[in-house]
């Protein structure tokens, strides 16, 4: 149940016009009353002889008591109460029971505090009513609303409970800001997928992946096709900024501009610059001139960008699971530019999932727990690397590369949902968890074909070779050996293993390392976890087609196994 205020008018008349009309898209159906303040007002919906003038000279008697001087300036409350899709109908009684009980929550008409506001219930459609109240109490006093948001959203949450209903995630003050039904309605009505509030914050986000500098923030936004307006003080001091899509246009075909503060908290220009103050050298805000690390050298392509990714995230989960609270959270923003910055890069086979996982993550970003910048460099260059490296491909070393790094981020994430569970961030676990899942959906679809490969080269492998593999996994990891040699994907982690010892690691300690760092109870396969830590750990090629023609190549001519090549060079590389 979301219970949802909406601004202070001052024409009673004009919103009941739109509680009783039709609707922008003729969507209200039968609208009539479900409960009032004295039980007995004027139904416009269902009395034949009742008008909209009536009901509104009713509300607003209780202005007639005061001087005009008194009387509040905008003087009409209106809350929506609307269930969630998959809830039960309720009944008008039900409905004008929820009804008075957010009045009084509210401080609008308690029966425990004498005298109230008028009020009156309206339901235009069977999962929400709206409640349009006058601000002056019978006694000719004013309402205290203090709190009054806080105060519907806890009844909300108390009815959820009796009736039956979903239960939503108690929030905390930091979430972004949602579309209102006019940006949403607007939005279907141009045939767009999101609300334009909803588009403008993920294209600031991107444009902010990485970034080290003003103006290389700046370049990004207007590279990205959006309208820019800065705030500048006389002094020619940034101030703040403002941005609109340039087919999103008001009544007088002006764009309509957003604020990064209305966007989202943390991407007011003064929160942005916190980022930036973390990267080491700090960029001149006076002049905007980047900082030394906005020209440092991007890897050589997607993959190994996507290699420095996974190894970040890697290294970012050990510090959730035994950081300061103030260093997580710094870590978990940090995240979210990854992410995003994936998501912006991302071949077409897996772009939908991603983008969608760095959409719903955004929530778990922010809590009240504050950012201490500074101890996110390495999540944040991994962001500017997959940023500045370019679009990756969806095959070869880009697609296998790319699989190896959403399994690692999977693990971050959900790492994240732990640590905001435990802190009683309801909103951000439960954002971090929807992420989770839709990662795993990349991943599947990422990890296909090169996990494929590898199984193939496990299933050629001669059968004392394989045995060896198996001695190695029992001698490791003994807890977990028989599961791992039933799961199909066995046959991948033995190929991998083989390509350890052939790049002259020792299988058995590189195997326990990559186990020892844990969070294999949320996987699907445990092996698939084992082969991406294995490849990067000893800098294998992620991509083993290569792999599988050299060994057709050998077996085709004396038999005897090619050492693979290392991403880097033919090398044997010895764990640490």
């Amino acid at each position: 149940m979301i219970p949802r205020i909406q601004k202070r008018g001052t024409r009673t008349i004009g919103l009941l016009y739109y509680l009783y009309g039709p609707g922008t898209h003729e969507e209200h159906i039968d609208p009539h009353l479900v409960a009032s303040w004295d039980n007995n007002a004027a139904d416009p919906g269902r009395d034949a002889n009742a008008t909209y003038k009536q009901l509104q000279q009713l509300l607003d008697q209780p202005l007639n008591n005061i001087d005009e001087a008194d009387r509040p300036a905008k003087h009409v409350w209106h809350l929506s109460v609307r269930n969630a899709p998959e809830d039960r109908i309720l009944s008008d009684e039900q409905w004008g029971d929820i009804a008075r009980r957010m009045v009084a929550a509210a401080g609008i008409d308690d029966p425990d505090q004498g005298a109230g506001c008028r009020w009156a219930a309206v339901r235009h459609a069977d999962d929400h009513i709206h409640i349009i109240a006058t601000l002056v109490r019978e006694d000719g006093y004013k309402p205290d609303l203090n709190r009054d948001a806080a105060r519907v959203q806890a009844e909300a949450r108390l009815l959820e409970a009796e009736l039956g209903l979903r239960r939503v995630n108690k929030g905390d003050g930091t979430a972004a800001k949602r579309p209102t039904s006019a940006e949403r309605h607007k939005a279907q009505r141009l045939g767009k997928d999101r609300a334009s509030r909803d588009d403008l914050r993920e294209t600031v986000r991107r444009a902010v992946a990485g970034a080290t500098s003003e103006t290389e923030f700046f370049d990004r936004l207007a590279a990205a096709g959006v309208l820019i307006r800065k705030r500048v003080a006389p002094s020619g001091d940034l101030l703040g900024y403002k941005v609109a899509l340039p087919d999103d246009r008001n009544g007088e075909k002006e764009p309509v501009f957003y604020a990064g503060s209305t966007l989202s908290p943390d991407l007011s220009l003064p929160r942005i610059r916190q980022r930036f103050s973390g990267d080491g050298d700090t960029p001149d805000q006076d002049s905007g001139a980047p900082s030394d690390r906005a020209t440092d050298p991007a890897p050589s392509g997607p993959a190994a960008a996507r290699r420095r990714t996974a190894t970040a995230a890697w290294e970012t989960v050990l510090v959730i699971d035994g950081g300061q609270d103030a260093q997580v959270a710094s870590q978990i923003a940090a995240a979210g530019e990854v992410l995003d910055a994936l998501a912006k890069t991302s071949a077409a086979h897996t772009r939908a999932e991603l983008r969608e996982a760095a959409f719903v993550f955004e929530r778990a970003t922010r809590s009240h727990i504050r950012a201490e910048r500074g101890h996110d460099r390495a999540l944040r260059q991994a962001a500017r690397d997959l940023v500045y490296s370019g679009p990756a491909f969806g095959r070869g070393e880009d697609g296998a590369t790319t699989a190896m790094a959403i399994d690692m981020l999977f693990f971050l994430v959900t790492a994240t949902a732990h640590w905001h569970a435990k802190k009683g961030h309801a909103q951000q676990a439960a954002a971090a968890r929807e992420a989770a899942e839709l990662l795993r959906a990349a991943y599947r679809t990422a990890a296909d074909v090169p996990l494929s490969v590898l199984y193939q080269r496990g299933r050629r492998l001669s059968q004392p070779l394989r045995q060896r593999q198996a001695a190695h996994l029992r001698a490791a990891v003994p807890e977990l050996a028989e599961q791992i040699l039933a799961e199909p994907g066995w046959h991948a982690l033995a190929a991998t293993l083989a390509d350890t010892e052939s790049a002259g690691h020792d299988p058995a300690a590189l195997l326990a390392e990559a186990a020892g760092r844990g969070e294999l109870g949320t996987a699907d396969s445990i092996s698939d976890v084992l082969v991406w830590r294995l490849r990067r750990m000893a800098d294998l090629p992620a991509d083993a087609t290569t792999m599988l023609n050299h060994d057709a190549a050998a077996a085709k001519g004396n038999g005897r196994a090619v050492p693979p090549a290392t991403s880097r060079d033919n090398r044997p590389r010895r764990t640490r």
